[in-house]
């Protein structure tokens, strides 16, 4: 409906029943003119319609009476015709152009999605999917919204526009394939079904046994049964929800730093970056010298934990050994993430 309100056509539209409706209105008022005494407003507005409509049947309204009379049947005839013809074609084209919006859409989608590498595929876009959708958005990482709920995704489509998704079952191999499974970085399963979140990762972890899948679970007893189908990790919303509520009481102003972060202008998160292959080995120190270069804004990122071969360091000193495969925990903006990719990236080339 948006779509057609905004057509160019509509404005068109409308003109062209302003039009007709003007020209039924002078037709009656002329005919009943033409025709007094004895033509009633009933009987005007039937020969305008019957002239318009050029249904053509038998004239109620003498026109012999007047000596234009048969010159103003002509008149409304060609303006009445044409202002209907006119209506009609808007109709037509606001209706071919609904359709060739979607289609269009569509295409344009599915040239998008194909384009994408590294992206995120958000399966199921309830509540908890809306939310994880966001956070995806805020902190600038590309995604694919897939559930065949379409008020489910037309109540996110308010909400984010300019999304890109598909209306179909995320456990199909082709829909999975089309939203780019192949090249994805992670899958989120969060539709409200257990049983179907498991199909998803399993069809996921079927056609690429690299991406990493983590998946929405009602109950905790099929733990066991998303860790047989491969699942990386695994969320109970009633579980988590709980650990909150007594951290809430319990630790509260640590919770209340985290609440903060994540609902800050700036998307300030915990993000982890990972050295790439071909870093040259160098002290922490050096590091952080480098960082302190390249700088712009002190809230830019803040190194928290290291995490190399199952081991963590955390806030490690300045002689700690960066290496190739080294997962650097860091406090940063979106801006920041950038940045430090960028750093590291630059010193592989050195």
């Amino acid at each position: 409906m948006k779509q057609i309100l905004a057509s160019p056509h509509w404005t068109g539209l409308l003109a062209g029943l302003l039009v007709l409706v003007t020209v039924t209105l002078l037709g009656t008022v002329g005919y009943h003119h033409i025709g007094q005494p004895t033509a009633t407003w009933i009987d005007s507005f039937y020969m305008t319609f019957i002239t318009i409509s050029t249904i053509g049947f038998s004239e109620v309204v003498d026109l012999s009476a007047h000596p234009y009379g048969r010159l103003f049947t002509v008149l409304i005839a060609v303006f009445g015709i044409g202002s209907l013809s006119y209506l009609f074609s808007r109709v037509v084209a606001l209706l071919v152009d609904a359709d060739l919006d979607g289609s269009l859409r569509k295409k344009r989608m599915e040239r998008q999605i194909a384009a994408l590498s590294g992206h995120y595929l958000v399966c199921g876009v309830g509540r908890v999917g809306l939310n994880v959708a966001g956070e995806l958005l805020k902190t600038g990482r590309p995604f694919v919204v897939i559930d065949r709920d379409q008020d489910a995704v037309s109540a996110w489509l308010q909400r984010y526009p300019q999304g890109l998704f598909l209306t179909e079952d995320a456990s199909d191999d082709d829909v999975l394939k089309r939203a780019g499974v192949m090249r994805a970085a992670g899958v989120f399963a969060l539709t409200s079904d257990d049983s179907h979140n498991l199909m998803i990762s399993l069809s996921v972890k079927l056609l690429n046994p690299a991406v990493r899948v983590v998946v929405r679970l009602h109950d905790i007893r099929n733990e066991n049964k998303a860790h047989r189908v491969g699942v990386d990790q695994i969320v109970s919303p009633d579980f988590s929800g709980a650990m909150h509520i007594a951290s809430a009481m319990l630790r509260p102003h640590a919770v209340d730093f985290m609440d903060r972060m994540l609902q800050s202008d700036d998307a300030l998160r915990m993000e982890e970056v990972e050295v790439p292959s071909g870093f040259q080995p160098v002290d922490l120190g050096a590091l952080r010298r480098r960082m302190g270069q390249m700088r712009q804004h002190s809230r830019e990122y803040l190194l928290v934990a290291t995490h190399e071969q199952g081991r963590w360091e955390f806030n490690p000193d300045d002689d700690y050994q960066v290496r190739a495969g080294t997962t650097l925990v860091i406090m940063a903006t979106p801006q920041g993430r950038e940045q430090m990719d960028k750093l590291l990236a630059e010193m592989v080339d050195m």
